[in-house]
């Protein structure tokens, strides 16, 4: 795939973001990354496209992972605020 041909693929999947929600577009700039990221690494062993599908798997994996840990964060965050609330409810 030349370049110019892959930006335009990613400007245009990017347009759409607007109306992803948090995980759909966590693992879209995962997957993003990681096929850049495979495909740089890929030319340079000498197969650009195994290397950016490669990249792709492992991007949208880490997206994903990095969506949960998200979740996890806010979740926790949420349980410790309504404790807080209902703990300090009680002490007057």
């Amino acid at each position: 795939m030349k370049p110019t041909i892959a930006l335009l693929a990613c400007v245009l999947a990017l347009t759409g973001c607007s109306n992803m929600n948090q995980t759909q577009q966590r693992a879209l700039s995962g997957t993003a990354i990681g096929t850049a990221g495979g495909a740089v690494l890929g030319a340079i062993g000498g197969n650009a496209a195994l290397g950016a599908v490669a990249g792709a798997a492992a991007g949208l994996a880490g997206g994903l992972i990095y969506d949960n840990v998200k979740k996890n964060e806010q979740s926790a965050y949420q349980q410790g605020y309504a404790a807080g609330r209902s703990s300090s409810s009680t002490a007057h």
